[in-house]
């Protein structure tokens, strides 16, 4: 199943809430993750410009955007940002087909 990365910004009523009662969210995120047909992999607190990662494996782009939306319709997230990561493999494989394709295709000015 394709990987998806994950991460954004808390508001700051949910890092009040918090705060004021410390939980796990991984199991409420895994949760959520598996009713549309996926996996969580890792749920990380970081530091910077994003306070929240998450790595999970979804069946396609509209399992993972359903548990992202829905995760983000609570209203304690913000700044969300999702990628599509790929595995060694994968990204060999695919560098290979695009050298297939790029024998047939002319760049601009040429």
């Amino acid at each position: 199943m394709p990987i998806y990365i994950s991460r954004g910004k808390f508001t700051t009523d949910a890092v009040k809430g918090m705060l004021a009662k410390p939980e796990n969210r991984e199991d409420a995120v895994g949760t959520l993750f598996k009713s549309v047909g996926g996996k969580l992999l890792g749920w990380y607190l970081t530091f910077g410009r994003h306070d929240w990662l998450v790595i999970g494996e979804f069946p396609n782009e509209k399992a993972a955007a359903s548990a992202i939306l829905a995760a983000a319709a609570g209203g304690s997230l913000s700044d969300i940002e999702t990628t599509v990561a790929m595995t060694a493999k994968e990204a060999a494989a695919t560098f290979e087909a695009a050298g297939t394709v790029a024998k047939g295709f002319r760049s601009a000015g040429r």
